[in-house]
């Protein structure tokens, strides 16, 4: 029994949840108090370092558009694209998640002083992109029938 329909909607809403935070975080800092605070503990660097509210909204439209690549390779969204694109551009998300998953994982694992970053790297968001890289993975390889 294949779990590709699953598989798809549990990806595509975790892109899709990761997508509408990025929305949020152009305008505001939620679910930090500021600024400051957030930009150490969503992009560990000062706030002056911080992304800019173009290259966050740059992060959520290409989340968004990983959702959707990963639903239609599912068949539990419609599929304008030609298929060899679709099954395409799923694998080249569930590549490069996996890449920021497995990369986290490292980075902050040998950081030499753990910071808020490191540790929700750790616990969180590397683990997060391993798990949707997975399921897209899976989804790329395992085509729904249409």
């Amino acid at each position: 029994m294949r779990f590709t329909k699953p598989a798809g909607w549990v990806a595509a809403a975790g892109l899709g949840a990761a997508a509408a935070m990025h929305v949020v975080w152009v305008r505001s800092p939620w679910p930090f108090r500021d600024r400051a605070e957030f930009t150490s503990a969503v992009a560990g660097v000062s706030e002056a370092e911080g992304p800019s509210a173009a290259a966050t909204a740059t992060v959520a439209a290409a989340l968004g558009s990983a959702a959707y690549l990963v639903a239609a390779q599912a068949g539990v969204a419609p599929r304008p694209l030609p298929a060899r694109l679709v099954r395409l551009g799923t694998a080249t998300v569930a590549g490069v998640l996996l890449l920021r998953g497995g990369g986290g994982l490292v980075h902050s694992g040998l950081a030499a002083e753990p910071t808020t970053f490191t540790r929700l790297n750790l616990a969180l968001y590397s683990p997060l992109c391993l798990t949707l890289g997975a399921l897209a993975a899976y989804v790329a390889k395992n085509e729904e029938a249409p």
